[in-house]
């Protein structure tokens, strides 16, 4: 389920509000329950800084779409039909934290899972107002993209993974088994997102909070950050004045009311002013932006590519391990984001001579209209089927492959990466590309994702590193060459 869309498709404002702005009321009106995230149909409202207080707190893991569900072994309880094994004996060592609600003796292990009509995203018989929802069929039926709603069994598509048949395949496959993000990840996630939302609303009535990035778009490892959007009304807003002062009012609502589970709130004065903290009951970093709304729609985008064809997960997790292993993955020190990296890779599977990957943006307009309104963003792309690809290379293939095009085949001066035309074009001549050493195109604004490399020793440096894991692994075929493999999986 996408954790906002309770936000989207019911937004609990005062009818006075509701006459004021048509911003979040825009809706079909028989929208069904189906819309609200777990958490928010069935527990009670969840407060942390209680829970902070308690010693023991279970976590229930929940199998959301874009996660791989949790092992038996790492579930606390189970449920069979629509009642839980309440009498279930609970191991010594699955005991954690318990949250509870002030109101209520019902804690988050004690929901009841959704009857089966309420966990189909969109009936037949519902009216939505996007074409792109009736294109192709029901998307539940032909959509590659998993469905973002909690549910009881783990989805088809999770279990799809790529065959491996050599060594290194088997290494990167390894990897992502160990390292992707679970279920429980972004449970905890969600429900530090649905504090904060309730909190920041005393400030912003009209206001939602979206869970954006690597948390939804399939391509988040366990130790990911939370990226929050949050969205204060309709218009643009400035993001050198009026969005560093909702920011500052976010930073003080957090470091004075919020503190007892909000630690280290800082307000960076970046071009896309954030807000960074940790949220001391998930143990999770997150960033919080405002209005950054193609931060919303790339993250479906992503999404879809990262389902559509099934080496593309993998691929991308240990892409991003690597990077991060060898420090260039840090925008703040001059580096490649992990956005520009998952475009890379994207792009270089674009581009092989039988691709793997098409441009969506090109093939389903309808899916990725940077108009659709923000409550049917994560609907369009379920209706897009897989893209069955002739090419048949293996990930080890792949990988090297990846290192080999921008080591040797991509040209840096003069190319621009883009995963919206699905090939190499020419560098724009704008300012923002001008003297710029990498130019990663973001698929909807056109804005240079990579921006942040700007010195010349860090871009030497990134090539080099490039170039040394290709002659590595193209020599030993073995990815303990160029990534520890123990030690990552150790840290996730």
């Amino acid at each position: 389920m996408f954790p906002n869309s309770s936000n989207l498709g019911r937004p609990p404002f005062p009818p006075k509000y509701q006459q004021q702005s048509t911003f979040f009321t825009k809706l079909p009106l028989n929208i069904p329950p189906t819309l609200l995230s777990h958490q928010q149909i069935i527990v009670p409202p969840l407060h942390f800084r209680s829970a902070v207080k308690e010693r023991f707190v279970t976590l229930q893991p929940m199998a959301y779409g874009s996660v791989s569900p949790v092992s038996r072994s790492d579930a606390v309880t189970s449920f069979q039909g629509r009642k839980r094994q309440s009498q279930q004996r609970v191991p010594d060592d699955a005991k954690r934290q318990r949250i509870h609600s002030r109101d209520s003796d019902t804690g988050v292990n004690q929901a009841v899972p959704l009857p089966e009509e309420r966990r189909c995203s969109f009936p037949a018989s519902i009216s939505v107002q996007s074409p792109a929802l009736h294109a192709r069929g029901s998307p539940a039926l032909v959509g590659c993209v998993p469905p973002l709603q909690d549910t009881l069994y783990p989805d088809a598509t999770e279990t799809r993974l790529p065959v491996a048949k050599d060594k290194l395949s088997q290494q990167v496959l390894e990897l992502f088994q160990a390292c992707r993000q679970q279920a429980s990840d972004l449970d905890r996630k969600e429900l530090c997102r649905t504090e904060l939302q309730r909190e920041i609303q005393l400030i912003f009535p009209q206001s939602r909070l979206f869970l954006v990035g690597s948390s939804l778009n399939g391509f988040g490892a366990r130790t990911s950050d939370g990226d929050l959007c949050l969205v204060v009304k309709e218009e643009p807003v400035n993001q050198k004045t009026e969005a560093r002062r909702i920011l500052s009012l976010v930073q003080k609502l957090f470091s004075t009311k919020l503190s007892s589970y909000i630690e280290r709130p800082q307000l960076i004065r970046a071009k896309v002013p954030i807000v960074k903290f940790r949220d001391k009951v998930s143990n999770v970093d997150f960033d919080l932006n405002v209005n950054n709304v193609i931060g919303i729609r790339n993250t479906f985008l992503l999404r879809t590519y990262a389902f559509i064809e099934n080496r593309v997960r993998p691929l991308v997790l240990v892409v991003k391990k690597w990077a991060s292993f060898h420090e260039i993955n840090d925008a703040s020190r001059g580096t490649l984001n992990s956005y520009s990296l998952v475009l890379m890779v994207l792009h270089y599977l674009q581009t092989l001579p039988e691709p793997i990957l098409p441009s969506l943006q090109k093939n389903y307009p309808e899916c990725f209209d940077p108009t659709m309104q923000l409550h049917l963003v994560h609907q369009a792309p379920r209706t897009i089927p897989p893209y069955i690809s002739k090419n048949g290379s293996s990930l080890g293939d792949l990988l090297i492959g990846f290192f080999k095009y921008y080591a040797t085949e991509f040209d840096w001066s003069h190319q621009m990466i883009s995963v919206r035309e699905a090939k190499a074009i020419a560098r724009p001549d704008g300012i923002e590309w001008r003297n710029k050493f990498i130019c990663v195109e973001e698929p909807f604004d056109g804005t240079n994702t990579a921006r942040a490399v700007h010195e010349k020793q860090k871009f030497d440096m990134i090539r080099s590193e490039f170039a040394q894991a290709w002659r590595s692994l193209e020599d030993k075929k073995d990815l303990n060459c160029i990534l520890p493999l123990k030690a990552s999986k150790q840290k996730r």
